[in-house]
């Protein structure tokens, strides 16, 4: 899969076929109507033999016109790349959202943009918007295109009547813990990622080492809490608990860590990157009145997940 970052409109290089499907979109999840758009893509592509990719973004559009504040995604650039190339996918453009592109016209959008890279059908979600959603929409698409290329307007997934599968339903629910019901909604289970860095070495005394684990500021974090989750390390995946939060127990204004004890792990692996992915909350952050009350709360952690992951497990075989 090649990948082609944009600061402008595509060059000669950057056109890698005369025939050209694109899904068009924000894709930050890459959940299950993301997922449904971009099949519906490879599926023109496949029936006239042409080639396939998604034309997305290197930052939420909206965040040029509204103070949005610091932005944490569901998929950062290289977890959105990898989920593409996992999805089959020829080519990723990733335009960047520059104040040029901010001033582009609806009409030079699609005439520098997609006439540009040689589209023949473009596929994109009922709600796409390629400028002001009043004009640059998929209703109007048509008449900017002049009929160049075939457009194929995919509608919403719903989960239920209530519940709109969405980047902005699948963050609300890991904003308040929710990750189970997050996870239906992506098709997969979330995960963050980062090295394994230096902590106060409390949990060990407690007899809980804990990885802690550096996250960086583009990646969205669940609710503050206690989670069962997979952990991979050199490729191998453990079961553990994770907790998000401050560790109020040992004082005011600490910084948030995530912290993960491992199942069965006793590995030093400093300096490593590991993947964490999300199953559920178990509870949500307390402060305790002591280190005794931490410890036997840590110890009934540790049952309720280890049973939660054998009910899982038995559930899957």
């Amino acid at each position: 899969m090649q990948v082609y970052e944009l600061s402008g409109p595509p060059g000669p290089n950057e056109i890698i076929a005369d025939q050209l499907v694109l899904a068009l979109g924000f894709f930050d999840g890459v959940h299950r109507g993301h997922q449904r758009v971009i099949a519906k893509a490879k599926e023109v592509a496949h029936k006239i033999g042409a080639q396939v990719g998604v034309l997305t973004f290197d930052r939420l559009p909206r965040s040029a016109f509204e103070d949005l504040g610091p932005i944490h995604y569901l998929t950062n650039r290289r977890q959105k790349i990898q989920r593409f190339e996992n999805m089959g996918l020829d080519v990723v453009y990733i335009a960047e959202f520059n104040e040029a592109m901010q001033t582009l016209t609806p009409q030079a959008f699609v005439d520098q943009y997609l006439v540009g890279l040689k589209v023949v059908a473009v596929v994109a979600g009922e709600d796409y918007t390629y400028g002001p959603k009043q004009l640059a929409n998929m209703t109007n698409l048509p008449q900017f295109a002049h009929g160049r290329f075939a457009i194929y307007q995919v509608a919403h997934l719903d989960e239920n009547a209530s519940r709109k599968i969405s980047s902005t339903t699948i963050r609300q629910d890991l904003d308040q813990g929710k990750v189970e019901d997050a996870n239906r909604l992506l098709g997969y289970i979330y995960r963050t990622y980062g090295p394994v860095v230096h902590g106060f070495a409390r949990g060990r005394t407690l007899g809980y080492p804990t990885l802690n684990v550096q996250t960086s500021m583009d990646q969205r974090l669940p609710q503050e809490g206690v989670y069962a989750v997979k952990v991979k390390i050199d490729g191998k995946l453990y079961n553990g608990m994770a907790s998000v939060g401050h560790n109020d127990t040992f004082g005011d204004d600490l910084a948030l860590t995530v912290e993960v004890n491992v199942f069965d792990f006793a590995q030093d692996v400093y300096g490593q990157e590991v993947t964490i992915y999300w199953y559920s909350q178990t509870r949500g952050m307390i402060k305790f009145n002591g280190i005794d009350e931490l410890q036997n709360q840590l110890d009934t952690d540790r049952q309720e997940i280890k049973a939660y992951f054998a009910r899982l497990d038995e559930k899957m075989s």
